[in-house]
């Protein structure tokens, strides 16, 4: 309720805001347009201030009515808009009205007058004026929200109103000699700086139950909520929250869902989007939402409220990325998996009964949604048996098949591929989660199918026409793009039972003859979805191979065949941007997982000059390839061919690959930061590894659990694995070196001896420390020795320098032999149990008695205690 306190409050806002436009030592006035002057444009002065002083006026006859004249007067005086100079003085006018409106009703239709004003134009007499008058103006539009509070419909409705035109400026019905209009968005601008937005969100909270009101507010707010100022601004004062939780309040228009809606969606995009996601994971508006969107799903069939309905379901899904909103625990997510799947998986439930989508674009996309929401829901894994209650792996799958000719659930051929491709796209999110109801449904028998049918020539005209279908018009390369990420997503979760059946059912087998099928029909148009195919074909094989010989061999020469065929791949395509590196490191990948380890593929890789292909790749000199190729040529080196194999390649300028591989033993140096002079010998003997980086960081601390530097630079850097390769072919009669190949050589070949050598020096060191040991105790003279250099050293670690007063405590212990230093704990023995009757015996040991028996202190029933002893007293 409006009170004279608040009235007060606002009155000295207003005081404190208009130093600018007050501080002229002229009275302000306004121009009085008549009839007799009206076109010759002459202004009759008009004294504000005695206006205002009249309102503040109290207790005398006859005053009411002349307040109410004057007033009258004034908005007769603006007709044709509100000078920016006057604009504090009016809305201080504005605030005595509204002050007087308690115990004066009358003043209602004063202040609402003076309101309606303020939706005409605001008018400058010099250009400079917009700036100078811009606190006055941005303060004064703020108090329209303060008005808010008077229990006044109409005047709310009013100042809503006058918000609202603030948006829609009209030019000024007559031209006033000597000003102009300021500009069309200057109200805007200004009612973002004063803050109305704030104030206007606070008044929700008076309108319980004031639908009317309610509905103009939100109206301004939806206004107001256009620019990211006014939605920071609404976002602090908690708007989000306090709109979402009225969704459900009764409206027969329909307007307050509409109009909240677009509020939070303008929050969601123009402000913090955590900060309001954070204000929506409550209970309270979840239940809302629920509740909105159950009965929208129900009961809307118009193509408002189908598009309503998908608006409520976006900010779900966008509220639903917070794992702490209470999704299970509102019931929201059971609901929206149950409208996920009711049209494949026949459901009882009530909620559903009776209901079907149409093939409407709202239902479409509601469709789509859905499939969408489910994938951010099953990223919390408390939703996984609501997933399974769902049977939404068995949903999903019913589009993991061949097309019909009829149309399948109403969906249009175009509609029915968008959801086809979606559909898989969910599973390889879902299925991962769900692997016992991906098995029963027959998940890799299903795939598998739909992958032959992929392949297969049966005419298909596929559309392409949305995000999954990229790449896929006229052609199968969508489905099958979508089908592999699927397999590869089963795959590597390295489960056997998957893993198994998938060989069982010949998948190696497939997946080599799919990809000869593809490099056999080239596509340049669709060259990058090509070259992902292949990708995750060679990925899936890794996955299945990996660790298995037998399914080693089943991959066999055909295996072998496709590798080779990409690591021809002209090396100018490396830098393309379409994917060829992608498919180069599945490629290594493949080799690693499917070839290595099966000595009649090793063979075969090496008679079709395979190491001659990886050495050409390593020659490139690109740095992210380096340290797998050289990984996987360590292993092939344990087979006795692959040395003469790598001593008969030759590059370009006839180079070899063992001055190769010492070229790129020495830029491998360079990058580390490692001394050597200018003919590549050492320059630091003592450290002749030592790394820029282990320089700069010495010593670091680390858990016992992650792996030390020294580990970490064998694995990461290359020198290992040069040396290890070298080491492979001898380090001898290695043709085509240079003599500073030769001192590099050197160093390689000693890398192992560099490399422990502080192992040795340690050893060193322990074992002087021990002969020390030795001799100070078989040595009397070794002995003092030491002692007198133990203690030179514990005095000159001392600090001299000792305050006044202070008290000093020697920790010398006189007479120690040993030149031990003692640590910083020390062991204390306590006095045996059996001495002192151990915790429980009472501590009056003058007056107790050890028993004969041990155990605790007893208590004597008598002690007399004499000069000397005479006899001894039984107890």
């Amino acid at each position: 309720m409006w009170t004279e306190e608040a009235a007060a409050t606002a009155e000295a806002r207003e005081s404190g805001i208009r130093n600018k436009s007050s501080s002229s030592s002229q009275i302000p006035v306004v121009g009085v347009v008549t009839e007799d002057n009206e076109a010759q444009g002459v202004f009759k002065p008009m004294d504000l201030n005695r206006v205002i002083k009249l309102l503040e006026e109290t207790d005398k006859d006859g005053l009411e009515e002349k307040q109410l004249k004057f007033v009258k007067k004034l908005v007769q005086c603006f007709q044709n808009g509100l000078p920016l100079r006057d604009l504090a003085q009016i809305f201080k006018i504005l605030n005595l009205c509204a002050g007087k409106i308690k115990n004066q009703p009358r003043f209602v239709e004063s202040a609402y007058d003076i309101i309606k004003l303020c939706s005409l134009p605001f008018l400058k007499k010099k250009v400079s004026d917009e700036i100078t008058y811009a606190e006055d103006t941005a303060n004064s539009i703020a108090l329209l929200g303060d008005l808010m509070k008077i229990p006044s419909s109409e005047l709310r409705i009013q100042i809503c109103k006058c918000i609202v035109d603030f948006y829609h400026a009209e030019p000024p019905k007559k031209h006033i000699p000597g000003y102009q209009q300021a500009s069309s968005s200057y109200k805007i601008q200004m009612a973002e700086v004063g803050g109305l937005a704030k104030t206007m969100v606070q008044s929700i909270t008076l309108l319980e139950h004031q639908l009317v009101e309610k509905l103009w507010v939100l109206k301004v707010l939806q206004h107001l909520s256009t620019s990211e100022g006014n939605c920071t601004i609404m976002m602090k004062a908690q708007a989000a929250s306090g709109i979402c939780t009225h969704l459900n309040d009764p409206d027969p228009s329909g307007q307050l869902l509409f109009r909240s809606s677009e509020i939070l969606w303008n929050l969601l995009e123009k402000s913090s989007k955590e900060e309001v996601i954070q204000q929506l994971s409550n209970l309270e508006c979840l239940l809302a939402l629920k509740e909105v969107f159950t009965n929208l799903f129900m009961r809307g069939f118009s193509h408002y409220d189908r598009q309503l309905r998908n608006d409520i379901l976006v900010i779900t899904t966008i509220i639903a990325q917070n794992p702490e909103a209470p999704m299970i625990e509102c019931g929201f997510t059971k609901d929206l998996i149950l409208f996920a799947t009711f049209n494949e998986v026949k459901s009882q439930n009530l909620l559903v009964k009776g209901l079907k989508l149409s093939n409407s674009y709202e239902d479409f996309e509601l469709k789509k949604l859905l499939f969408n929401v489910i994938v951010i829901l099953c990223k919390d894994l408390p939703t996984v048996q609501l997933l399974i209650d769902g049977k939404v792996i068995l949903a999903l799958f019913t589009y993991v098949k061949k097309p019909e000719k009829q149309k399948i659930m109403g969906w249009s051929a175009a509609q029915h591929e968008e959801l086809q491709l979606h559909a898989i796209a969910t599973l390889s999110s879902v299925a991962p989660l769900l692997i016992e109801e991906y098995m029963s449904c027959q998940g890799n028998a299903r795939v598998l199918a739909f992958l032959e049918w992929c392949e297969s020539e049966d005419p298909f005209f596929s559309h392409g026409n949305s995000f999954h279908g990229t790449g896929g018009r006229g052609n199968k390369f969508a489905q099958m793009r979508y089908s592999l990420r699927l397999l590869r997503a089963m795959v590597y979760l390295e489960d056997e039972t998957v893993n198994t059946d998938l060989c069982e059912k010949g998948t190696i087998q497939q997946m080599i003859g799919i990809f000869k099928n593809i490099i056999s029909k080239p596509n340049e148009k669709e060259e990058a979805i090509v070259l992902e195919i292949q990708s995750d074909i060679l990925l899936i094989l890794s996955g299945l191979c990996e660790n298995h010989i037998q399914r080693k061999e089943i991959s066999g020469t055909e295996g072998v065949d496709i590798v080779l065929h990409v690591m021809k791949t002209d090396p100018r395509k490396l830098q393309s941007g379409l994917g060829y590196n992608l498919l180069l490191f599945s490629t290594l990948d493949s080799i690693w997982c499917c070839i290595l380890g099966c000595y009649p593929s090793e063979d075969y890789f090496l008679e079709r000059e395979g190491i001659f292909l990886l050495l050409d790749v390593l020659a490139l000199n690109q740095k992210k390839f380096c340290n797998l190729i050289l990984g996987i040529m360590v292993e092939f080196c344990d087979n006795p061919k692959t040395a003469a194999h790598v001593n008969a390649w030759q590059g370009k300028k006839d180079q070899t690959a063992a001055s190769l591989l010492i070229k790129l033993w020495r830029k491998e140096e360079k990058e580390l930061g490692v001394k050597r002079d200018k003919n590549g010998k050492i320059i630091d003997t003592k450290k002749p590894l030592f790394t820029s980086f282990q320089e700069e960081h010495k010593i670091i601390p680390l858990p016992a659990n992650c792996p030390s530097i020294a580990v970490m630079d064998v694995s990461e850097n290359i020198r290992a694995k040069i040396y290890a390769i070298l080491g492979k072919l001898d380090f001898e009669n290695l043709p085509g070196l240079s003599a500073e190949d030769f001192v590099t050589l050197c160093i390689i070949h000693r890398y192992l001896d560099f490399k422990i050598q502080a192992t040795h020096k340690q050893r060193e060191l322990a074992n002087k420390s021990w002969e020390n040991f030795l001799a100070r105790t078989s040595n009397a003279k070794t002995l003092k020795k030491a002692k007198r250099l133990q203690e030179k050293a514990i005095e000159a670690s001392r600090y001299h320098k000792r305050p006044q007063n202070a008290v000093f405590h020697g920790t010398d212990i006189k007479g120690l032999n040993t030149t031990v230093p003692s640590g910083g704990v020390v062991t204390v023995e306590s006095t045996p149990a059996r001495l002192v009757g151990g915790p429980l015996a009472d501590t009056d040991i003058a007056l107790k008695k050890l028993p004969i028996r041990g155990g605790a202190l007893q208590r004597v029933k008598a002690v007399e205690i004499v000069d000397a002893p005479k006899k001894s007293i039984p107890t």
